[in-house]
């Protein structure tokens, strides 16, 4: 390594598909934030109902585990890089559809939520799985820091130039050229995925196991219910803080701007936590990171406008690094460290899906619930400090979450025993 990259990296060695991994994923960091941001405000658009984008985003979070399922079961099979390209085609296909409807998308809503779902489990159980065999727990933290540097590097970049585009060209047509601009970057992501080496695994697939391990592995469970509770906060507020700006603003490119500032500050803040977030600070900066988030909440709910919520976008742009950084690090040597975790790791990654997407479909099933029964303006506020304390609680579950001398060596031994698979 140069010592000009070295400077830049940090003390860290990395390898060929570490470097291919953390360019797939930032190239589909950069085609999503392009695009997928303002699907939900195409689709508000369109309907001018929180039911339809609740229900939207609920298809994606059913479909997206029963897609890990699959996936699990094919990356067995077959090699989990095939599963990574399929994702990569489902994604395509979901922002084709979106287009070719047109001003009809809202009325396939379900259609395109579950596309857009079984894109994302497809990808998701092969990056992550692929995550967990190429770092290994020195080069961890660094790769999840700069893979988040890249994403938000994706989003200064992506949401800005959307907006910009589309408010600019007339009709759907700022649609279509992000539309295109996305199918490009996934047709590179699929080509970087040729060069990776080949990554099949032997045995049957046995999720329903690993799910009662929870029962044995204390780490384990606590992890999981972390999980649930992570998914408790995204599955609404992906959704409804996009939607609150452009209904304040009633402009694509505040939004962009919006998640510009958001994304600015995650990029510096994904460097600095990568950097200074050493192993015996993980739980405090969870704690630290998921206290600033729901805090940051009450700005909004207390005084609504577009200064307020770039104040906003600024604060969770800084909370978010500082707790993701430590809890996917803290999540990934768990599985390490768990029973069988060389021959069961895409069990594990399937597993812990499934819990994240049951706190989203939780999580949207409240919020479906309450803007049934009332005034979306009056209940939602107190929806969002329901949910919103997801990220908050993690820190409660993590906190016991211990290493014993008997898990340490074991980890050695999974750690070995990985490396024996990594270039078959």
């Amino acid at each position: 390594m140069s010592k000009r990259l070295k400077a830049i990296l940090g003390d860290v060695e990395v390898n060929r598909d570490l470097i291919l991994l953390l360019t797939i994923g930032g190239l589909y960091a950069l085609g999503i934030f392009l695009s997928n941001t303002f699907v939900n405000i195409y689709l508000w658009k369109q309907s001018g109902e929180y039911i339809a984008i609740a229900l939207y985003n609920l298809s994606i979070y059913i479909m997206q585990p029963i897609t890990f399922i699959l996936a699990g079961r094919w990356a067995k099979k077959i090699d989990r890089v095939v599963v990574l390209r399929l994702g990569v085609i489902f994604l395509s296909l979901f922002f084709l559809t979106v287009l070719f409807a047109g001003e009809q998308a809202a009325t396939y809503k379900i259609v395109l939520g579950s596309v857009l779902g079984i894109g994302y489990g497809f990808y998701w159980l092969a990056f992550n799985v692929l995550t967990f065999e190429i770092t290994e727990p020195e080069t961890r933290d660094f790769f999840n820091g700069f893979l988040g540097l890249l994403n938000s590097l994706g989003g200064i970049i992506g949401p800005v130039l959307a907006g910009y585009i589309i408010s600019r060209l007339a009709s759907n047509t700022g649609y279509t050229v992000i539309f295109t601009i996305s199918l490009i970057l996934f047709v590179l992501a699929v080509i970087c995925s040729f060069f990776l080496n080949r990554r099949s695994a032997k045995g049957s697939f046995t999720f329903k196991r690993i799910i009662r391990e929870r029962k044995r592995d204390g780490n384990w469970k606590r992890i999981l219910y972390a999980h649930i509770f992570q998914g408790l906060r995204e599955g609404t507020f992906l959704f409804v803080i996009s939607i609150w700006v452009f209904i304040t603003t009633q402009s694509e490119f505040a939004l962009g701007k919006f998640n510009l500032v958001y994304s600015a500050f995650s990029f510096l803040f994904y460097y600095i936590a990568t950097r200074m977030i050493k192993p015996h600070m993980r739980k405090w900066a969870i704690f630290v990171g998921g206290l600033t988030l729901y805090l940051a909440l009450y700005l909004i709910l207390i005084h609504l406008t577009y200064p307020v919520l770039l104040i906003y976008a600024a604060i969770i742009g800084m909370a978010y690094p500082i707790i993701y950084v430590p809890y996917l690090s803290l999540t990934y040597d768990v599985i390490g460290k768990a029973w069988h975790a060389a021959e069961m790791r895409i069990e594990y990654i399937v597993v812990r899906e499934l819990f994240l997407n049951l706190g989203r479909i939780i999580s949207i099933g409240i919020f479906l619930l309450g803007v049934s029964l009332f005034s979306p303006e009056t209940v939602i506020p107190y929806i969002l400090m329901i949910v919103g304390v997801g990220h908050f609680v993690i820190y409660f579950f993590v906190k016991d979450v211990q290493f014993t001398k008997d898990t340490e060596e074991e980890s050695v031994f999974v750690k070995n025993k990985l490396a024996d698979h990594d270039n078959r």
